[in-house]
């Protein structure tokens, strides 16, 4: 039998016999290799462990603790769910399973109405079939011969899936007796599965549409080890306790009315909260040079069809058609209005880089489906900024939004920042040499920050690539927040200039940069993040004045007022309730600080201190009282 060369990632090279498998590749490296193997990538392709290697080639094994692996892991144990279903339920149909964040799903089209009462029984049958060490095989077969195949066996959807690839043939795997359509790769061995555990049953539409049937849809995640599952397990379960869904409402921040679907009601300490964080940022904003414009909640559907949105947007944007058969649009984002607002007038290049920025409301026609407490909403507030300069300046704007960024996360108690440069999509505006030109600058400078990143290929805005920041908050989850976009088409197409010292005239560049995104996503995110124990210089309610009896009131009232003079948002309880009632209730309501005042303070003329986490001081002036939180009462500086 003729030989091959596989080159590993040290660059070592082991010459093979043709049809040698990456699995085998692996056991003649080590026992431990083997039993992590999971899958492999062969010149950079994910493969499956198991199949033969027929030519020279670069070979890297995915192990099950990889990311790559834990996605294999994922993927493989929604094929093992879908065969616990087909061997539970036989008339049951079984359409797509894919892998998704933290696990998977399998949409199941199935006879019996299944609960959460029976994902036991088939997580049960799942681990019987597991424990079966079932080898997987993939084949390839014409698309005629695995149309004919499904339909014998009754599953329609799996056939109408094929007939409408444009392939003309597809892999399939097999596990035991049962088969299933799939590009891989899986796992060698039904043994090699980690630790599963299934979560919900959902209702989902065949292909997303209300017009097909209604599926069920089962969900699941899976892990390398079982430390690893209870973990995610206990975040699961520490999510539930801090979804903002329910303590917004419970600590008085945010509730939603029918009158305004997805649309979020703000009470008087939602505001409040919503106030401090978008003063934050605006303080920060003007001192950075940006001047804060207003533009109007509806402009004219041309101006969205010249920006591109139209075409790219059209579905997710509020349409009023006037009765001369023209029609506005509410503004889904602010960008065009700030690009007219630089074209209205003529601009030198001494005068740039110009900096806008704007808090307007904006509206986007999103899917019920999608819709997630503050998380996504059709009505949102965005710390939207856009910088107008010259290509020379791109750089050091670029990296003072990044420094400004990181700082602004830092102040809210986000240490842990990963970043990502996402590139050019599918569907895209512009010449690809800007776009080159862009996400280069984009690189440089965050090279030039000495920050690291990661490269997120066709993650781009239609108009230009971007960086992403994404945040990771308490409980081990990360969100997308700011971005950074270079934008070389927005000035092209509004044909924008300024006058060189030449005299002659030239496209500026256009940087779009937001670091909350939203300030209702990022709300909802914070306050998961710390449960609802917002800290004390961005509380809406700082403290609570509490008096021990009536005879303290007078001095209750006194020491409020004084407080309230020193810039301390507060709120009193001089209601006649026990001393344990009232600041049970403070801390129900996360109020940062408790102001007890009783016989004792009020002859000493003094305060007790009582911190929501149950720490007291005792005896403390009023101004012994500030110079202990003072450094709480704001963000860290710069």
């Amino acid at each position: 039998m003729s030989s091959i060369k596989v080159t590993l990632p040290d660059g070592s090279v082991r010459v093979c016999e043709k049809g040698t498998t990456p699995l085998q590749v692996a056991a003649e490296i080590g026992k431990r290799l083997e039993q992590a193997t999971v899958a492999a990538k062969v010149n950079d392709a994910l493969y499956d462990a198991f199949r033969p290697l027929d030519e020279d080639c670069r070979l890297s094994l995915i192990t099950k603790d990889s990311e790559d692996g834990i996605e294999v892991l994922r993927h493989s144990t929604a094929h093992l769910l879908a065969q616990a279903i087909k061997e539970l339920y036989p008339k049951a149909q079984i359409t797509i399973g894919p892998v998704i964040e933290n696990g998977f799903y399998y949409d199941i089209d199935c006879p019996e109405t299944l609960t959460a009462d029976d994902l036991p029984k088939i997580e049960k049958k799942m681990e019987e079939v597991a424990k079966r060490n079932l080898d997987v095989s993939r084949d390839v077969w014409p698309k005629e011969k695995a149309v004919k195949f499904f339909r014998d066996q009754g599953e329609e959807y799996k056939a109408e899936i094929i007939e409408d690839l444009g392939e003309s043939s597809v892999s399939l795997y097999a596990q035991g007796d049962f088969t299933d359509l799939c590009r891989g790769p899986h796992v060698p061995n039904t043994g090699k599965l980690g630790k599963f555990k299934l979560l919900s049953i959902a209702g989902a539409y065949w292909r997303g549409n209300e017009k097909n049937p209604m599926l069920q849809r089962i969900y699941g995640t899976a892990w390398p080890s079982q430390k690893e599952l209870d973990a995610y397990l206990h975040r699961l379960e520490e999510a539930k306790k801090r979804d903002h869904r329910r303590l917004g409402p419970e600590l008085g921040l945010f509730t939603f009315l029918k009158i305004a679907p997805s649309m979020p009601f703000y009470l008087p300490k939602g505001t409040q909260l919503f106030n401090l964080m978008q003063g934050h940022i605006r303080k920060a904003m003007v001192k950075r040079g940006y001047e804060e414009v207003i533009c109007p909640q509806l402009m004219t559907s041309e101006l969205w069809e010249k920006s591109g949105h139209a075409e790219h947007f059209k579905d997710n944007m509020f349409t009023i058609e006037q009765p001369d058969g023209s029609s506005l649009s509410l503004k889904p984002m602010n960008c065009p209005g700030h690009v007219s607002l630089f074209g209205s007038t003529k601009h030198s290049y001494r005068e740039l880089p110009i900096r806008y920025c704007e808090f307007s409301k904006l509206h986007r026609n999103e899917l019920g489906g999608v819709m997630h407490g503050l998380m996504r909403t059709r009505a949102f507030c965005q710390d939207d900024g856009h910088i107008f300069c010259r290509e020379d300046q791109m750089e050091a704007e670029v990296c003072s939004v990044t420094e400004h960024t990181l700082l602004t996360y830092k102040q809210f108690g986000f240490d842990d920042i990963s970043i990502k440069v996402a590139t050019r999509p599918e569907s895209y505006m512009g010449e690809p040499a800007n776009w080159e030109r862009a996400t280069e600058i984009l690189k440089k400078s965050l090279e030039k920050s000495g920050l690291a990143f990661d490269i997120a290929e066709g993650e781009g805005a239609f108009y230009g690539p971007k960086i992403e920041f994404h945040i990771r908050d308490s409980i081990g989850r990360t969100w997308q927040c700011g971005t950074i976009q270079v934008d070389f088409n927005l000035p092209e197409r509004f044909e924008l200039e300024y006058v060189e010292s030449t005299n002659q005239t030239k496209r500026p560049v256009m940087i779009h940069r937001a670091i909350f995104g939203s300030f209702e996503r990022f709300m909802g995110i914070y306050i998961e993040h710390t449960a609802g124990r917002l800290p004390l210089w961005v509380a809406p309610v700082q403290a609570t004045v509490i008096n021990i009896a009536q005879d303290q009131e007078a001095y209750a009232t006194s020491v409020a007022k004084e407080l309230e003079e020193r810039g301390i948002r507060l709120v009193t309880d001089l209601r006649n309730e026990k001393l344990g009632y009232k600041i049970r209730e403070a801390q129900t309501q996360q109020i940062p600080m408790m102001i007890v005042l009783g016989p004792k303070e009020q002859e000493t003329q003094t305060v007790s201190l009582r911190w929501r986490s149950g720490e007291n001081i005792n005896n403390l002036s009023i101004g012994a009282l500030f110079e202990l939180i003072e450094p709480e009462l704001k963000p860290q500086e710069e």
